[in-house]
């Protein structure tokens, strides 16, 4: 017995030292992963404070004036041909209501979804997840000649309008939504249900003052998601919009200061990083219901 100890206790420092060699490799690659993936924010945040000139000679240096941060927010605020703070309140309006009409309708699918013990239910939800495979590229066309028959067929149009984008914007972020608030809706218990409705609640009222206040971990992770893609969202408002409409978004607002001849770099990159400061804000407030609302959802 004292020859096995003395053995287990040889390998076991020899184990230990192999284990926090191996995390400090693993920090170390975290490390390499942490600067590659955010050197293209930290170069919007030194070339935000530049003038065009300096950005083109010299792109990776530091600024050698950090007030021109603020010549260069001057410009875009005071810019006649964009108006960015129009656009600003635009993306707020879009990305708002476009957040709510998701996880409203969203939740409701799914809860029925799950209640629904029937085949079709599983077909139904078979092919939600399987639009969150197909390429926007493939039907990105053929949405925008869609909306336009829509519109034309029922006197609403739906290309250049709030609704429209909104429209679209339930079509692409349902999918995943849905996927995510069913997996969570299954772990409730189907008694609490059917106490409320012994209690005479109607299937409205049991799902809005029973069912949606479980779901709110669940709920963040959907809105934070979803919010992170519309607010940064390019191409869609490009299809739906137009680069020239009267509603715009921040992405749109940005591409107006890149002409076919002239790029102001300076004001590109400075309107960028304004775009971004909200959304980064949102996401250090309510990342840990990212992780928690992604786990309970797609786990359980």
């Amino acid at each position: 017995m004292s020859a096995r100890s003395s053995q287990a206790q040889a390998v076991l420092p020899a184990r230990q030292q192999k284990a926090g060699i191996g995390i400090v490799v693993l920090e170390v690659f975290a490390i390499l992963l942490f600067v590659l993936f955010m050197m293209p924010f930290f170069l919007v945040i030194l070339n935000s404070a530049k003038t065009a000139k300096e950005i083109i000679f010299s792109p990776v240096a530091f600024p050698a004036y950090w007030g021109q941060l603020v010549t260069n927010i001057t410009a875009i605020f005071n810019n006649p041909s964009t108006d960015y703070i129009g656009a600003f309140i635009d993306s707020v309006i879009i990305t708002v209501v476009s957040l709510a009409v998701i996880a409203i309708f969203s939740a409701m699918c799914a809860w029925a979804l799950v209640r629904n013990k029937k085949k079709w239910s599983t077909v139904i939800f078979m092919f939600f997840v399987a639009a969150m495979v197909i390429p926007f590229q493939v039907v990105m066309f053929p949405l925008v000649k869609w909306f336009k028959v829509m519109g034309d067929g029922i006197g609403f149009p739906l290309l250049g309008t709030y609704h429209g984008i909104v429209f679209a914007y339930l079509g692409f972020g349902s999918s995943m939504s849905i996927f995510i608030l069913h997996g969570f809706i299954k772990s409730v218990p189907m008694e609490l249900e059917e106490a409320a409705t012994i209690d005479g609640c109607s299937q409205a009222r049991t799902f809005f003052e029973i069912v949606m206040p479980l779901l709110q971990p669940t709920f963040i992770t959907v809105l934070i998601l979803n919010g992170i893609w519309i607010w940064n969202d390019f191409l869609l408002p490009l299809l739906i919009l137009g680069s020239a409409g009267k509603v715009q978004t921040i992405p749109l607002a940005v591409i107006s200061f890149a002409g076919s001849y002239l790029k102001q770099w300076d004001l590109i990159l400075t309107s960028a990083l304004l775009a971004m400061i909200p959304i980064i804000v949102l996401f250090l407030f309510a990342q840990k219901y990212i992780i928690k609302g992604m786990v309970e959802g797609a786990i359980k």
